[in-house]
């Protein structure tokens, strides 16, 4: 096995079940996004990730979000509407004490309103949460 292989194994974007071939739309891009692991994401999916304008549905959809973006519920509602019928939801939003910070069961309410079960929370930078948010369909897999 390549070391290119071994460490794309070990990456945060396949730790966070990122696969090949997968379409990723990312919404909420700004200039403090983590780019090493935007990078990351697209070696795992051997792709670039698609921006809020692609017109088809994802697998998975990047919603970076802060709290002066607006309403979260709303936010998450619009992304399960861009994802295939088993997508799923990484949530990214600033870590405690950052700008935009958002409180997770601010983050647990929005989901559950939205119709969304969370399966895990992860550290993915050093600036951003993950939240890995499931719909119903792809949570009874």
């Amino acid at each position: 096995m390549s070391a290119t292989a071994d460490h794309a194994e070990t990456s945060l974007a396949v730790r966070l079940g990122f696969q090949p071939d997968q379409v990723v739309q990312e919404i909420g891009y700004d200039d403090d996004v983590d780019q090493d692991l935007r990078e990351s994401i697209e070696e795992a999916i051997g792709g670039e990730l698609v921006d809020e304008d692609y017109d088809d549905v994802a697998d998975v959809v990047l919603l970076w979000f802060r709290d002066e973006d607006g309403d979260l519920t709303d936010a998450l509602v619009d992304a399960i509407g861009l994802l295939e019928e088993e997508g799923q939801i990484l949530l990214l939003t600033p870590k405690t004490g950052r700008d935009g910070y958002i409180e997770p069961s601010d983050i647990n309410d929005a989901a559950r309103t939205a119709g969304l079960s969370q399966t895990k929370s992860i550290s993915a930078g050093k600036d951003w949460n993950g939240s890995r948010l499931l719909t119903p369909k792809a949570s009874k897999r």
